[in-house]
């Protein structure tokens, strides 16, 4: 995998949790038991991660890069996987991470996002 850093990145957003989902065989990446980031295999068994983003951009990144795909296994419209051994810049699969974070963020009652941003 070429993006050593993404575990150490998705740890530092605040209130995120990690764990293994055995039956899926992924690491998830979570807030309050919901998840903003996967990292698994795709049907090949290649190293992908999956993020959710708002459903134009996430059209617009497949369009820009071969190694943005629908989401496997998940929602087409709204989840998108990069494939792990591709070629997206670092920035951009942070700014994707950012996104999928911040969407997930804005679902929960501002009382609880307040307490998440207390949680760093």
């Amino acid at each position: 995998m070429k993006y050593d850093w993404l575990d150490g990145y998705c740890l530092t957003k605040a209130g995120t949790d990690k764990d293994f989902k055995t039956e899926w065989e992924v690491t998830r990446y979570m807030l309050r038991g919901k998840m903003y980031a996967m990292v698994g295999g795709n049907k090949e068994g290649q190293p992908i991660i999956t993020l959710k983003l708002e459903p134009e951009r996430g059209m617009a990144l497949r369009e820009a890069y071969a190694d943005i795909v629908p989401g496997y296994y998940m929602n087409k419209v709204h989840w998108n996987s990069v494939s792990l051994l591709g070629s997206v810049p670092d920035e951009v699969l942070k700014s994707m991470i950012d996104e999928s974070y911040r969407l997930l963020l804005a679902s929960f009652s501002k009382k609880t996002q307040k307490e998440i941003a207390g949680a760093e």
